[in-house]
């Protein structure tokens, strides 16, 4: 984001990393794959979206290189993925189920809703009583602290998917004393940034559930290892969204395709963001709620030059020897 509102990450820093320390270091080393770039970061603490900039790219490269979708290089089973759509704050409880109607009119067959103290059961409620059986989770972005938890407790009463990150975005401990007195599992997105934090928060019974956002995680290697370790638990995790184009879009769908991904992912069509995407072939949601995934070597989509290059307001041009900004 432009502000650090999600993470300490900001475009600019994003910008300054790739600029100074992770494009630099592509010219300087010759890696074999994108875990060996990955390992070669263990000095640059945090930045993981900057990171994962790169070692995503790499993911697509080599998926090219060797003619091999993303899907298959990670070890995705899926021809189609299950995605859902998320809603943010409205003005009323009215356009809040006005809202949902239009998603379930477009045929996604989950919905998520953003809470907010204040605006809560209330909101569950509303949606409850006209869908009384819908797939329907809801996501705190770390609104709610332990005071809340009478509240909290409430919403066992409406057969929630999932609880998102209702306490502190880098809690742990906090989780694990409110799982104990919910029957909703909880999800924790923010607070998993490493397949450590995810293997912690398990242990202790932080969640029974986790968000994975590739970007969020340093990338699809991490994400893949926080996968694996889930599917050894038994612990199902959905693939978080982060607004992406076609582009981000694809490696999402690709990550999704994995087993382990039983829960509805935020990954929704092309359209629910923009009225045109940057590659030529959108997103488009099936009859079943589902997204296909690519088939066609790397992230298997081709980026729409045209589109691009009139939403295009830089371009930087590397080399070996010179940075040329234009």
């Amino acid at each position: 984001m432009k502000r650090p509102w999600y993470s300490e990450e900001t475009i600019s820093s994003a910008d300054y990393i790739l600029r100074e320390l992770l494009i630099p270091a592509l010219f300087r080393t010759k890696f074999e794959s994108p875990k060996q770039f990955l390992d070669s970061t263990k000095g640059i603490r945090g930045n993981n979206m900057a990171v994962a900039a790169i070692e995503m790219a790499l993911w697509d490269l080599m998926g090219k290189m060797i003619q091999k979708p993303l899907s298959q290089l990670l070890g995705g089973v899926k021809p189609e993925v299950q995605v859902g759509v998320s809603v943010g704050i409205q003005p009323t409880m009215g356009e809040l189920v006005k809202a949902v109607t239009s998603y379930l009119g477009d045929g996604y067959k989950r919905i998520k809703i953003k809470i907010k103290p204040g605006y809560d059961v209330e909101a569950v409620r509303a949606i409850r009583k006209e869908y009384p059986k819908i797939l329907l989770q809801v996501d705190a972005n770390s609104a709610f602290s332990l005071e809340d938890t009478k509240t909290l407790k409430q919403l066992d009463a409406f057969s929630l998917l999932l609880i998102e990150q209702p306490l502190a975005h880098d809690d742990i401990l906090d989780h694990a004393k409110l799982q104990k007195q919910l029957g909703t599992p909880i999800c924790l997105d923010e607070s998993i940034r490493t397949p450590q934090d995810a293997k912690q928060a398990l242990e202790m019974d932080a969640c029974r559930v986790i968000n994975i956002k590739p970007g969020r995680v340093r990338g699809l290697q991490r994400s893949k290892e926080i996968h694996d370790l889930c599917v050894r638990m038994n612990v199902p995790v959905w693939c978080g969204g982060m607004l992406e184009t076609g582009i981000g879009r694809a490696f999402n769908v690709a990550l999704a395709s994995l087993p382990g991904f039983t829960l509805p992912s935020d990954i929704s069509a092309s359209k629910h963001y923009f009225r045109k995407d940057i590659i030529k072939k959108e997103f488009e949601l099936t009859s079943n709620g589902t997204l296909k995934v690519p088939q066609e070597p790397g992230i298997g989509i081709e980026v729409d030059k045209v589109v691009l290059d009139a939403c295009t307001v830089s371009k930087e041009h590397y080399t070996a020897n010179t940075i040329a900004v234009n």
